[in-house]
């Protein structure tokens, strides 16, 4: 059964609604903006209260999974928000405690990347690039400085973070970044669910992910308000933030000040 979900989000519920396949519906890009960011985090609060569903499949429409958050809410009068939301979002999924697999094809970049890194598994095909492009506009990526480190390792996050560069999907693999590469990778993850997942206790499984992530949801909980007050109250003072966002939309090079 597929209904739409409102901004931009498909939900089709598979195997008598022990998977949900949720798929970003806005190509080319698929933003995350703030609508589609809470969106998700009302459906994962749903997802936690459902004593049946035992998989989440995030997915997305064309040929990218999602070029990331929108640009114009990365700017001072609407950040603070934008990354309440987002924090929101990944609360809600660490709270649903369902086991989430990501469905990389394309483009996979800055919130976009961050969201993926998020769940359990991702799986990506031969094409998908993935990056967190953030330094390049002039800011920071505050939820992959949280994440990737623990997917990647430091050294293989601060790459990431640190140059802009986004990295194929076999060079993401041998990183840990990606758990599987297949050319029908969504095929490949309703598989990996069905043959994992669906023969478990639905209850016995959510206090899995729970345990698995404990101290994961700790180190969140504290580390990310410093991590946003960092953007919002540092970053979004220098004059390089704002004229790195600036200049990306006005699709001109930055004229840095280095301060």
């Amino acid at each position: 059964m597929s209904t739409n979900a409102p901004h931009g989000l498909t939900i089709e519920i598979r195997d008598a609604g022990a998977i949900w396949r949720v798929t970003l519906s806005t190509p080319p890009g698929n933003i995350l903006d703030r609508d589609t960011i809470d969106a998700l985090a009302a459906l994962f609060a749903r997802a936690r209260r459902d004593t049946g569903l035992k998989c989440v499949v995030i997915d997305s429409e064309g040929a990218h999974f999602s070029f990331g958050a929108s640009i114009q809410e990365h700017f001072p009068d609407q950040c603070a928000h934008m990354l309440a939301s987002f924090r929101t979002l990944l609360r809600a999924m660490l709270d649903s405690a369902v086991p989430v697999l990501a469905v990389v094809r394309g483009q996979c970049l800055g919130g976009g990347l961050e969201l993926a890194a998020f769940c359990q598994r991702v799986f990506a095909a031969p094409d998908a690039r993935l990056g967190q492009p953030e330094i390049k506009l002039g800011v920071f990526a505050p939820f992959a400085s949280f994440i990737l480190p623990e997917r990647m390792g430091r050294g293989g996050a601060e790459d990431l973070l640190l140059s802009g560069r986004s990295i194929a999907a076999d060079e993401a693999h041998r990183r840990g970044l990606v758990d599987e590469i297949h050319a029908h990778p969504g095929d490949a993850a309703l598989a990996y669910a069905r043959t994992h997942l669906l023969p478990l206790s639905v209850s016995s499984l959510r206090h899995a992910v729970r345990a698995a992530r404990l101290e994961l949801a700790a180190r969140f909980d504290r580390e990310m308000p410093r991590l946003e007050s960092a953007y919002v109250n540092d970053l979004m003072r220098t004059h390089d933030a704002r004229e790195g966002l600036q200049a990306f939309l006005d699709k001109r090079p930055p004229a840095w000040k280095h301060r």
